[in-house]
């Protein structure tokens, strides 16, 4: 590691580290025969300003489109809910949206809301609602990229994955290729305070084990949701390396889990399925090295993944409808919070005897 990403500090530690890993987001075409490109993936936290970010840059290739899961959409819009029921969104204005590349706006929902896109001009309101600053390698160049649009009473809007709810959910594999910061509050906090912008109000919501939506502007004084989010992250050791140390930990048992797993559906002569090729199962499937002699396919609803490979692997990448076709024994979840939706989506499985498991534990889902 050279330089923290966000304050340039060159004091800090590794704590994680996933070996050599493709592209989490690069499907090749099934009539690909590799070998897949491949790059460090560790995880280093910043003991200056506290940001847990990739130590490497990786030159891989880029993503295709996906689609996004409902949760999401459905999370977006409790969120919008939320500011407005605070009272924090101006009656009307500009807002300004940062780019992602995990599809999804904020900006149809702000429209209903009297906010218009501002295009190149100052915005009453800017937004990364949509996890797309964590993909900059430059985490300071891309916030003050971001705040250039502000007006000087202007509202920020930052919403993240919070590092917090990694470690206590153990989720490893959400360190992805691509994913250059890992944020928690008291990060955010001091980032958004380097700009003169105080945080004003917090919330936590269930989206990934725990996403956290900021609001914050020029001068703004916390209200006790704020000191309450930092409390309870500084608790969850977002600042404290050994606690980050328990992912390796989290790997460990995880990939120890999906090996019995298939070892037991092999030994029962089980077909095994997959669901879901987000970017957390790469790590997963190639950390196992699970190939497709044990992982017959995995399903997407993205019809730019389908067709395609699961990277590092030949695990075919299918539509659902030929998921269903294939009466699997066994589906493996590789998100978890789809399987409440899949399972609403797809009764056959089930109907044919068929099962649906948590890919990162091995679970069985039940009623």
């Amino acid at each position: 590691m050279g330089a923290c990403r966000y304050c340039r500090s060159e004091r800090g530690e590794l704590v994680l580290d996933l070996g050599d890993q493709p592209a989490c987001e690069y499907f090749p075409p099934l009539d690909d025969p590799g070998p897949d490109p491949v790059a460090p993936l560790r995880l280093w936290l910043c003991a200056d300003c506290g940001l847990a970010q990739l130590a490497d840059d990786a030159d891989l290739p880029d993503q295709p489109a996906g689609v996004e899961p409902r949760a999401l959409a459905e999370q977006r819009r409790d969120a919008v809910r939320a500011v407005v029921a605070a009272g924090l969104l101006p009656s009307r204005g500009r807002v300004v949206e940062g780019p992602t590349p995990h599809g999804g706006s904020w900006l149809p929902l702000l429209a209903e809301h009297g906010l218009d896109a501002a295009g190149d001009g100052p915005a009453d309101v800017v937004v990364d609602g949509s996890f797309g600053l964590m993909h900059a390698t430059d985490q300071a160049a891309a916030l003050d990229g971001l705040l250039t649009h502000l007006a000087p009473d202007g509202l920020v809007l930052f919403q993240w994955h919070t590092l917090a709810a990694i470690l206590r959910e153990g989720q490893w594999n959400a360190v992805r290729h691509g994913h250059y910061a890992y944020y928690s509050a008291p990060v955010v906090q001091r980032m958004l305070a380097d700009r003169g912008l105080g945080i004003v109000s917090a919330w936590t919501f269930p989206l990934y084990g725990g996403t956290v939506l900021v609001a914050a502007r020029r001068g703004g004084r916390p209200d006790a949701s704020v000191g309450e989010v930092i409390t309870v992250e500084l608790a969850a050791g977002v600042r404290d390396p050994q606690a980050l140390r328990g992912l390796q930990r989290a790997m460990d048992a995880a990939t120890s889990a999906l090996r019995q797993l298939l070892d037991s559906a092999a030994a029962a002569g089980e077909r095994v399925h997959g669901y879901s090729a987000a970017s957390r199962a790469v790590a997963l499937l190639n950390s196992t090295r699970t190939d497709h002699d044990r992982l017959l396919s995995v399903a997407d609803l993205s019809p730019a993944k389908q067709g395609c490979r699961m990277p590092g692997t030949r695990v075919p990448i299918v539509s659902p409808d030929r998921l269903v076709a294939a009466s699997p024994d066994t589906v493996l979840v590789f998100v978890s919070e789809l399987i409440a939706e899949v399972r609403e989506a797809y009764p056959q499985i089930e109907a044919a005897g068929g099962r649906w498991a948590d890919a990162g534990t091995g679970a069985v889902a039940t009623a």
